[in-house]
């Protein structure tokens, strides 16, 4: 059994907390999704560790607009996307961070390590600037990923990593329903405009899912698939779960197309993709080597493109 994973990206959580001796926790035969340890568990002398936890949970307060320590992120914490510190079964959660890092991957078209994927979340999904890979604060954050998931299998993602995947819907994501989702189940956390609300130490409580403070254009919560499975596993906050979503299906593809049409920050991407054939079949920036629109690539329908790059495919 192991602890958790990697990747950055928003949204909500308090901690929940256990008894300071809580047993390891256990994956059962009928609950076979990879379960995060308690932070409680992180021994007194592993302060670096610690430093770790404290730093994913209250980014803003080290790093944010008046950070402690620095002022090179928009105001979010890395929990707002990576909920209970990354450790959530489909809460974005950190399970598959060491078991495959260091690996190539085709947005960058390099091998990256953990340390490159930590600063890729700070420039993206913080809207920031990257930290020194010697600093302290890395190497808490590293710690604390190690710590996570230094006893799962190597090159393996534990099933409930990251983010639930939802089939995709037969037609195009449509913004217009997704205000209507947004206003019913969302905007008493997110507000009327998407500000999100701020908590006593100036960090979000609940994030801001567009504008200003929100993440860039490179998050990875801006391409569509990724926005829908996590607001289906986990929101609305505090109601939903992978075991009882709130949200149908449509309700969340409609919600992702709604948030990610609204304006929010730029970031170039002219590095990425140096491979375009490659490219997800929803990130929303050409050029593409399949002839599908932008519109298409960042609204949908999917399935066509998905269908087309099979078939090209099987004739090379």
């Amino acid at each position: 059994m192991g602890k958790l994973s990697f990747t950055y990206t928003v949204f909500f959580l308090l901690p929940i907390f256990y008894a300071c001796n809580e047993p390891a926790p256990v994956v059962t035969k009928e609950e076979s999704l990879w379960h995060g340890w308690n932070k409680y568990q992180i021994k007194p002398e592993d302060s670096l560790t610690a430093y770790g936890r404290e730093l994913i949970e209250n980014t803003s307060y080290y790093l944010g607009p008046k950070g402690k320590v620095a002022h090179i992120s928009n105001g979010m914490n890395c929990q707002n996307c990576h909920l209970d510190g990354g450790t959530l079964p489909w809460g974005n959660n950190y399970s598959a961070v060491v078991p495959t890092y260091p690996k190539f991957r085709e947005r960058s078209g390099t091998i990256e390590t953990i340390e490159k994927r930590v600063n890729d979340c700070l420039q993206r999904s913080l809207n920031g600037q990257a930290i020194d890979s010697l600093s302290k604060e890395m190497r808490a954050i590293v710690s604390y990923m190690h710590w996570i998931g230094d006893d799962l299998e190597k090159d393996k993602k534990p099933k409930g990593s990251g983010i639930l995947e939802l089939t995709y819907l037969d037609r195009p994501a449509d913004p217009v329903k997704g205000l209507l989702v947004y206003q019913t189940k969302c905007v008493s956390c997110h507000g009327v405009d998407g500000e999100g609300k701020l908590n006593e130490i100036g960090g979000y409580t609940y994030p801001p899912l567009w504008g200003v403070n929100s993440y860039n254009t490179g998050a990875g919560l801006f391409r569509l698939s990724r926005f829908a499975g996590y607001v289906k596993a986990n929101m609305p906050f505090l109601q939903a779960s992978y075991k009882n979503p709130v949200l149908s299906d449509e309700e969340s593809w409609d919600v992702a197309a709604f948030v990610n049409s609204r304006p929010r920050p730029t970031k170039d991407l002219t590095g990425d993709w140096p491979n375009i054939s490659k490219k997800p079949v929803d990130h929303p920036f050409g050029p593409y080597k399949d002839g599908f629109s932008e519109q298409q690539h960042k609204f949908g329908p999917f399935q066509p493109i998905v269908s087309y790059r099979k078939k090209m495919q099987k004739k090379a």
